[in-house]
């Protein structure tokens, strides 16, 4: 089924009640940015996470949509086919922010895939296959890293608890979260962690300039560039700063500053495609007389070639441990995933579904990771993406309009219905 043939489905597709929606979620941990912008702080497991998934809770209810959640918190919403056993197509994205985060971000995936299948069911379009909206638990790692551990999950490219000790600011470790949060959610029906749909098609902004740039209205993604997170801690010794020499010191920031230019000069790229950040830093004792004794820095590297990006993360550690004179070093990888290409099933019926209703799009790779990067070992996975105005996020300037979303969400329905028909 394409637009052409049930153009009662794209008008289906509300700009309006998508935005008001967004605009509710928005409420909760809303913000403002420097720049006067209105962000969103909504940590994934927190009360307001919760808070939030009532919100969609309630929508789907009132659709007649059944809801169901897993051991690691994943959230779903089921439209049911007119074969209950067929292999669903499943759609969504995330409900967490970033703590300086944006409106659009992930939850716009979640709010797309119900827009879309309320305007499926509006429009009296009938499905073979039943469609699931899912939102995964903790894509972003904001509050408990790495991302997408719901997903990874959900594939079993990961045990659901493998995460069980890991901690956020305050101390709190993920399966107290999640513990808290499932008792919260003891009400809702549940369902076996994992599954097998007949494909996976995730609605997200670009969060990078292209779209906007050359005047295009949806991104077709391709695939997505491999990541490599590590954690890096280095221990020396606390000294006072007035009385201590120099030349005896173990400074762990030093040794921080010529490990980070080690790694700047191995992550050189001409072609300005690599991806190498450091995005934490962590000082102790974290005063200003005296000397650190212990650093901690997070590394975020990402490359679309899986050549380069084993080759050059397999070489941080040892970067690193050249680079430094007096501290001791641990690097512990806690995120690793290689590139992936989406499969042309659901790329086509992106690229497929945007022709037919007049809008310009491209092939693109995403920079990001997302969580339909762990469906491709599963399903045939896809992305939709629209354009983000001057490119920005993970941060509250992040910003697309209620119509590109409406034209990002009208392909989204077009292209579920022509895969849940199959």
């Amino acid at each position: 089924m394409s637009a052409s043939t049930a153009p009662n489905l794209i008008a289906a597709v509300s700009e309006r009640r998508q935005w008001d929606r967004l605009m509710e979620l928005a409420k909760l941990g809303a913000i403002t940015g420097a720049d006067g912008s209105p962000g969103v702080n909504r940590p994934c497991l927190s009360p307001l996470d919760r808070e939030a998934r009532r919100l969609m809770i309630g929508w789907a209810e009132g659709l007649g949509l059944s809801v169901t959640v897993d051991e690691i918190g994943n959230l779903f919403f089921r439209h049911e086919g007119t074969e209950a056993e067929a292999a669903p197509v499943l759609t969504g994205s995330h409900m967490d922010s970033q703590p300086n985060g944006g409106r659009f971000d992930g939850i716009w995936g979640v709010v797309a895939g119900l827009e879309a299948v309320q305007a499926i069911r509006e429009a009296g379009v009938s499905t073979r296959r039943p469609i699931e909206v899912v939102a995964w638990t903790n894509e972003e790692g904001g509050r408990f890293a790495p991302g997408c551990m719901g997903s990874m999950a959900w594939a079993h490219f990961k045990p659901a608890n493998a995460w069980d000790e890991v901690r956020d600011l305050e101390g709190v470790t993920f399966r107290q979260a999640l513990d808290e949060h499932r008792a919260a959610e003891a009400d809702l029906a549940r369902r076996p962690l994992g599954g097998k749909p007949f494909a996976y098609l995730e609605a997200h902004i670009e969060q990078g300039p292209l779209l906007e740039a050359e005047g295009i209205d949806i991104g077709v993604v391709t695939g997505i560039q491999g990541s490599r997170w590590f954690i890096v801690e280095i221990t020396g010794e606390t000294a006072h700063a007035g009385t201590s020499p120099v030349s005896t010191r173990r400074d762990a920031v030093q040794d921080m500053v010529r490990a980070v230019t080690a790694l700047n000069a191995l992550m050189t790229d001409p072609t300005d495609v690599l991806r190498f950040t450091v995005g934490q830093v962590e000082v102790f004792p974290n005063t200003s007389n005296t000397v650190a004794d212990r650093v901690r820095f997070t590394i975020d590297f990402r490359h679309p070639d899986k050549e380069l990006l084993i080759t050059n993360g397999d070489a941080i550690e040892p970067t690193i441990r050249s680079a430094v004179k007096g501290c001791d070093v641990v690097v512990t990888e806690r995120f690793h995933a290689l590139p992936v290409e989406f499969d042309a099933l659901v790329v086509d019926a992106v690229e497929d579904a945007a022709t037919a209703q007049g809008l310009s799009s491209r092939r693109m790779p995403s920079g990001a990771f997302h969580d339909a990067q762990f469906m491709v070992p599963i399903c045939p996975a896809g992305m939709v993406f629209v354009p983000s105005r001057n490119g920005v996020s993970h941060n509250p300037a992040e910003y697309s309009s209620p119509s590109q979303l409406a034209a990002g969400a009208r392909v989204l329905a077009a292209a579920l219905a022509e895969l849940a028909n199959r």
